[in-house]
C-alpha cells in the first residue's frame, strides 16, 4: 500500500512539471472539443494516470505537462476520457514524434455554444472563446495535426436535431480557419449505441449527420460506438469503452493520413 501511495504521489509530482518540449516540427497537436464524451466521465485506474514519454497536454493553466486523466476540467465530474490513448496509439506509430493535446471540451454543450461570444451557464464558460485563448497558447510550440469532436447528445431534440448537420459543417470550417489549416483532418465520434438505450428520432438525425459527413466534407472522418458499453448511467461510456474510442479515433486518424 505505501508504495502504491509513493508511485502515485510521485506521478503526480511529475505531472505538474511543465514539460520540456521537442522542436515545433516534432510537436503535433490534436484539439480536444465537444461535450462531456469527449471530456471524459469514466472511472479514473492506475493506468490512466500513467503518462506516456511522449504524449503531453495542456493544463487547465496553459502549461504543456505530461499527459494523464482527468485532463479535461469542464466539471467537477471528469474523468478517463478517450484523448490519452488517442495520443499513445499515434505516438507508438511515430516514433519520432510527441503529441500535444489541447483539452477544450465542455460538458452538455450544445453546438450553439461553440461559436464566438456565447456563454454557456452550467459551467460558467464560452466554449469558443475559451477554445480561441487554448489554440493561441498552444500554436507557438507545435503543429496542429487533428480535430477531434464528440458531441450531439444536447441537440437531440426536436426543435434542434433538423439543424445540425449545417451547423457541424460551419463549425469544421471555423476550428480549420482557428487552427490555420484549411484541410487538417477532422474526425467526429457516434453518440452512445448501447443496446439498452432506444434511440429517438431526434438522435437518428444527429447520427446522421455525423456518419454523412465524410461525403460532405473534405478530409473528415466518423468513428463507430458500436459494441461499446455505457457507465450505467446510459448516457457516458464506461473507462474501457473510452480507450476503445481513442483507439478507434487514432486507427482512423492514421489511415487518413496514409501512416
Amino acid at each position: 500500500m505505501r508504495s502504491l501511495f509513493t508511485f502515485l504521489c510521485l506521478v503526480s509530482f511529475l505531472t505538474a512539471q511543465e514539460a520540456k518540449l521537442p522542436p515545433k516540427e516534432q510537436f503535433h497537436l490534436f484539439l480536444l472539443v465537444g461535450q462531456s464524451n469527449m471530456a471524459g466521465r469514466g472511472g479514473v485506474e492506475g493506468q490512466d494516470k500513467t503518462p506516456h514519454p511522449r504524449v503531453l497536454m495542456l493544463s487547465k493553466d496553459g502549461q504543456w505537462v505530461p499527459a494523464v486523466d482527468p485532463m479535461h476540467f469542464d466539471k467537477p465530474s471528469v474523468g478517463v476520457g478517450l484523448g490519452k490513448t488517442f495520443a499513445q496509439v499515434v505516438a507508438e506509430a511515430k516514433p519520432g514524434v510527441t503529441i500535444g493535446l489541447i483539452p477544450c471540451a465542455v460538458g452538455g454543450s450544445p453546438i450553439d455554444s461553440w461559436q464566438p461570444g456565447v456563454f454557456y451557464p452550467p459551467t460558467k464558460s464560452y466554449p469558443w472563446d475559451d477554445t480561441v485563448k487554448r489554440v493561441a497558447l498552444s500554436l507557438p510550440a507545435g503543429t496542429i495535426k487533428g480535430i477531434l469532436w464528440h458531441q450531439g447528445e444536447s441537440d437531440c431534440k426536436p426543435e434542434l436535431a433538423s439543424a445540425y448537420a449545417p451547423k457541424l459543417h460551419d463549425l469544421v470550417k471555423r476550428l480549420r480557419e482557428l487552427v490555420k489549416a484549411p484541410e487538417v483532418p477532422f474526425i467526429a465520434g457516434q453518440m452512445g449505441k448501447f443496446d439498452d438505450v432506444p434511440w429517438s428520432p431526434e438522435i437518428v438525425t444527429v447520427d446522421k449527420a455525423h456518419q454523412e459527413l465524410p461525403k460532405q466534407v473534405s478530409n473528415t472522418a466518423f468513428v463507430t460506438a458500436e459494441g461499446l458499453k455505457h457507465k450505467g448511467d446510459k448516457i457516458h461510456f464506461d473507462a474501457a469503452s473510452y480507450r476503445e474510442l481513442g483507439k478507434r479515433y487514432a486507427e482512423t486518424f492514421l489511415k487518413m493520413t496514409g501512416k
